[in-house]
């Protein structure tokens, strides 16, 4: 089985800014994406940012356009957000995620990025902005 294992998450004020890694422990076969979703106390997982396996695309949630840029090393089966003039709203539980195998990009991305599309999971790492 894929074990995913995300690092990077902590506390930080207003404005500034985090890096989130994940490591997938082996090649995720027939995946066509990646990415990451967030669930605050309280609120449904949220869909965030993703990428196709080759980085040709990504797909961000509105709320994240233009602060979070997520990017992949396919070849060290990982997937990264660099995320920037965070808020207080941004602020839960950040979980990566590997696509479901034989699910193309657009597809997944038209249901825009349902959890029923992926089929790993990584425990999550915490996310703070005050």
């Amino acid at each position: 089985d894929v074990q995913l294992v995300e690092s990077g998450g902590g506390s930080v004020q207003a404005g500034g800014s985090l890096r989130l890694s994940c490591v997938a422990s082996a090649y995720t076969h027939g995946s066509n994406y990646m990415g990451w979703f967030r669930q605050a106390p309280g609120k449904e997982r949220e869909a965030v940012a993703f990428i196709h396996s080759d980085g040709s695309r990504t797909g961000y949630v509105d709320s994240v356009k233009g602060r979070f840029t997520v990017s992949g090393d396919n070849l060290k089966n990982s997937v990264f957000l660099q995320m920037n003039s965070l808020k207080p709203e941004d602020t839960a539980k950040y979980y990566c995620a590997v696509g479901k195998a034989g699910v193309p990009w657009n597809a997944a991305q038209a249901r825009a990025f349902m959890n029923r599309d992926f089929e790993y999971w990584g425990q999550g790492t915490q996310v703070t902005v005050s």
